[in-house]
């Protein structure tokens, strides 16, 4: 399997450590989107899609993220749950697409971190406005 595109869309703040998001896709024909960017402790690391578990709220039976102080529904409070850290993010988390090995997982990371690097020294094309479109359609008529 190959990566045949990426796509980086930076989300570059101050002192936050998601830098940005990249789209990569497989062979011209399988997509994977919401992969992040991260500054971690050692360095930029790739992080995959993931999505909250969720609990189911004992009063109402509605299903809750799990680590909810409350039910966004009756609003009851619901049973403790251990604080979200890198370390137990797989007990609040789960990843929707990974890799399975070790090898690719380094290939992916390198991919998608080289074309990080690559978008952040590319020069931003500063978006024209509409009055500077409307002058230059003035100036060619």
């Amino acid at each position: 399997m190959e990566i045949t595109e990426v796509r980086v869309s930076l989300r570059e703040n101050e002192g936050r450590r998601l830098k940005a998001y990249a789209t990569i896709t497989f062979d011209n024909s399988f997509v994977v989107r919401n992969i992040k960017v991260i500054e971690g402790n050692n360095g930029l690391f790739v992080a995959m899609p993931a999505r909250k578990l969720k609990q189911f709220c004992q009063r109402c039976g509605k299903k809750c993220d799990v680590g909810s102080q409350y039910c966004g529904h009756c609003g009851v409070q619901l049973p403790p749950s251990p604080r979200e850290t890198e370390e137990n993010r797989q007990a609040t988390h789960q990843d929707l697409a990974h890799p399975i090995n070790q090898e690719f997982r380094d290939y992916l990371q390198s991919k998608v971190l080289d074309a990080y690097h690559r978008e952040k020294a590319s020069p931003r094309q500063e978006s024209v406005s509409a009055d500077e479109k409307a002058e230059k359609k003035e100036e060619t008529a």
